[in-house]
């Protein structure tokens, strides 16, 4: 039993190493990929043998790399969002998009640019951060009111319903302000002029968020079996959801502030990485944003190659993939868990 114990954690292990070696890849195919194609030499040279005088260098160091790390990092907050969410809740359905999450922290961000143009990008993120936790708190009432209770499906129609209809009124704003063309790639999801100021604030959202993720890790494993199994173990359930829920209002107000409405990646990657991995969230977290990580590297370079030399917005490509992936699970969830 113990070497079968033994022998699970290393393939474990080992996965989680190959798809960090397949991140850092995939960044420097990233790096590499543009309306310029720059040899992977050439990218070695411009991150450790920086040389200012050289044109590919200041473009790798400026634009790619910082892209490629903002697309890494959101990636794997959004990724990690859905798999605190779904454990939380017990619904497989459960994500930032999904649930209105995205949408609520872009339709305070635009208001806040329609009212506020001149807003820091700090401003701009503790904005996103504050429509998150509106719309959570909306999705949540609408959805408990309804007759019969909370399921599954009702929280995801209610998260539907509601983020559409924030989708749309920040459309119209954005339209009556005349920020159509500032907003309308970011509505859509992109990472497109992203600096090394956008990293920052995604590092220093994501150390908060992160640490208080894999902290209750454990907990949301116990409170996944159910809250009564979890009361009964003298775990303090309404503790765990409000750091779970904060941890998911760090992350997403931040990815959402750095790169837009990119829907379906916390739907998508806690399922893939559940299905590896175990019901153990202190694997399924940790692995989640190693796995988002990877699936918003990989889908920002589509999103480039798609129709060259002109740009796709990544929230398109992550939506052709995700909408799928969620009639599949809300055919199979049922409307009565």
């Amino acid at each position: 039993m113990l070497k079968r114990i033994h022998h699970s954690v290393i393939i474990k292990i080992l996965v989680n190493i190959l798809a960090l070696i397949a991140v850092v890849l995939s960044i420097g195919l990233s790096v590499s990929f543009g309306a310029v194609s720059i040899e992977m030499t050439t990218v070695w040279k411009a991150i450790f043998q920086f040389n200012p005088d050289l044109t590919n260098h200041q473009v790798i160091q400026e634009l790619r790399l910082p892209r490629a790390f903002a697309a890494a990092l959101v990636g794997a907050f959004l990724a990690v969002s859905g798999a605190v969410m779904q454990g939380m809740t017990r619904n497989p359905l459960a994500s930032p998009s999904i649930m209105g999450v995205t949408d609520g922290a872009a339709f305070a961000l635009v208001i806040t640019l329609a009212f506020l143009p001149t807003i820091s990008s700090i401003g701009g993120t503790i904005a996103s951060f504050i429509g998150a936790g509106i719309a959570v708190v909306v999705v949540f009432v609408i959805g408990s009111i309804s007759t019969g209770g909370l399921t599954p499906v009702k929280l995801a129609l209610a998260g539907v319903a509601i983020g559409t209809m924030l989708s749309s009124v920040s459309s119209m704003i954005a339209l009556h302000f005349q920020l159509e063309k500032q907003m309308g790639f970011w509505l859509a999801g992109g990472l497109a002029g992203t600096s090394w100021l956008s990293v920052t604030i995604l590092m220093v959202s994501g150390i908060v968020g992160l640490v208080l993720a894999f902290s209750i890790s454990k907990s949301i494993t116990v409170l996944s079996l159910g809250e009564d199994i979890a009361t009964g173990l003298g775990q303090s359930n309404i503790a765990i959801k409000v750091l779970g829920i904060l941890s998911v209002l760090i992350l997403t107000g931040s990815a959402v502030s750095i790169a837009g409405v990119v829907g379906f990646v916390g739907l998508i990657v806690p399922h893939i990485t559940r299905f590896i991995m175990g019901t153990d969230y202190r694997w399924i977290i940790p692995s989640s944003a190693v796995f988002g990580a990877l699936l918003l590297v990989l889908s920002d370079i589509i999103s480039r190659m798609i129709n060259a030399p002109f740009e796709t917005p990544v929230g398109a490509i992550t939506s052709l993939i995700g909408v799928p992936f969620f009639l599949y699970l809300a055919r199979g969830s049922g409307g009565d868990k």
